[in-house]
């Protein structure tokens, strides 16, 4: 069974998607529209990438002797994620359309407005710095650090809800992930003995001082991460 925490009832990985043609290319690519075709999807040394976080999962599974029945991977519906966790599932022996297997719209990538979509990575420094000012203003016709730390406290209400002594991994993107994990520790840090539910907690902590700090929880392409 699961560890998980005091105030969980599973615990978690993320991991972020292997490199992929966007990443290659220094393309932004955060719209369900372009994000679900094929032709963004992973790059070979994604693919990689993406075995190799399985065989480092199922290492970190043994170790800790979780059984492999209790593991759900929870992914992003974008190519480039859906691939990744079906190398990580192959991996583990799982198969993709069984119920250890949910594909959630809420762990998207991150959309950050027209005016970004195919343009090229360099423009992140600009959201980043938006970001770090006031993490609930969104890029123009995007979404802000808030926008999105409020679906993904939404997705981990809904596993919580599913699953209990589960081995949750979530294959997502480097903002939703970041995003996520900077809340889930801050959860940590601010634990109390009220029974407030997990989609309470994080609300609870989404405030500018936290928010604002995302990008110091940034994960390289293909990095799997024990959050909690």
């Amino acid at each position: 069974m699961a560890e998980g925490s005091p105030f969980l009832r599973n615990s978690y990985w993320v991991l972020r998607h292997g490199k992929s043609i966007p990443n290659e290319k220094g393309l932004v690519v955060s719209s369900m529209e372009n994000g679900t075709l094929e032709k963004y999807g992973l790059a070979p040394e994604g693919i990689d990438q993406a075995r190799l976080a399985g065989e480092l999962l199922l290492k970190e599974l043994k170790e800790k002797n979780i059984l492999l029945e209790t593991v759900r991977i929870c992914c992003s519906p974008f190519s480039r994620t859906t691939q990744t966790a079906k190398e990580v599932a192959n991996v583990l022996g799982i198969p993709f359309e069984s119920a250890q297997c949910k594909v959630m719209l809420e762990l998207r990538e991150r959309f950050f407005g027209p005016l970004f979509e195919l343009s090229s990575h360099d423009k992140y420094s600009e959201i980043w710095a938006l970001d770090e000012k006031d993490p609930f203003m969104p890029p123009e016709g995007g979404e802000s650090v808030a926008d999105v730390a409020s679906r993904l406290a939404t997705a981990v209400a809904a596993i919580e809800a599913e699953f209990q002594g589960c081995s949750i991994v979530v294959v997502s993107h480097g903002d939703p992930l970041q995003i996520l994990h900077t809340v889930l520790h801050a959860v940590k840090e601010h634990a109390s003995s009220s029974e407030e539910g997990i989609l309470s907690r994080i609300k609870g902590v989404m405030v500018h001082s936290i928010l604002s700090q995302h990008r110091k929880s940034a994960l390289n392409t293909g990095e799997l991460r024990c959050v909690i």
